[in-house]
């Protein structure tokens, strides 16, 4: 997998798979960009896991936060990793650990490590690095237009609604 470049049909794939995401660093300040991605993916529809051993116990945005993957009541489809790339091989090694596996190991931007990303990928999990999903399905979905930013998607189909605030769905391409 080249993971300079994503085709949008990937990570679109990805997006409209997946339905549960573990947030690796999630953080319960309301400044930080991990809050605004969970914030974002639960208006999305999707359910969230903050998972933050400082925060264990409380809630993010009404979500009890946990203290690692292992803790998480429930199966996850992808684990979002909001740390320094350098953290990024134990949080993989945790998440392949986990019984099912997630479908799905991202990446925020500026984190990336190939190594934890080839052991992820040999292990059947889909790998995205250095993207965000609230970009992304943003992006996909057209919204991102919405604030004069170029989305690179041009279309005229009618968007497909989808269940949350604001959305407009991501159409597999």
């Amino acid at each position: 997998m080249n993971h300079d470049a994503y085709d949008d049909a990937y990570i679109a794939g990805i997006l409209n798979e997946v339905r549960t995401v573990a947030v690796v660093g999630a953080s319960a300040n309301d400044v930080r960009p991990s809050f605004f991605v969970v914030k974002y993916l639960i208006d999305k529809g999707y359910t969230v896991f903050p998972v933050n051993p400082g925060h264990a116990g409380r809630e993010i945005l009404g979500r009890t936060t946990y203290a690692r993957l292992a803790d998480v009541p429930e199966a996850v489809d992808m684990v979002d990793i909001f740390r320094a790339s350098e953290a990024v091989p134990p949080i993989v090694e945790e998440a392949l650990a986990l019984d099912p596996v997630p479908k799905v190991i991202w990446m925020q931007l500026t984190v990336r490590h190939d190594e934890a990303a080839r052991r992820a990928e040999a292990a059947g999990v889909r790998v995205v690095m250095n993207r965000c999903p609230k970009i992304e399905y943003a992006r996909l979905a057209g919204e991102i237009g919405w604030n004069g930013v170029n989305s690179r998607v041009i279309s005229a189909r009618k968007p497909v609604m989808r269940a949350g605030f604001q959305s407009l769905g991501i159409r597999r391409r």
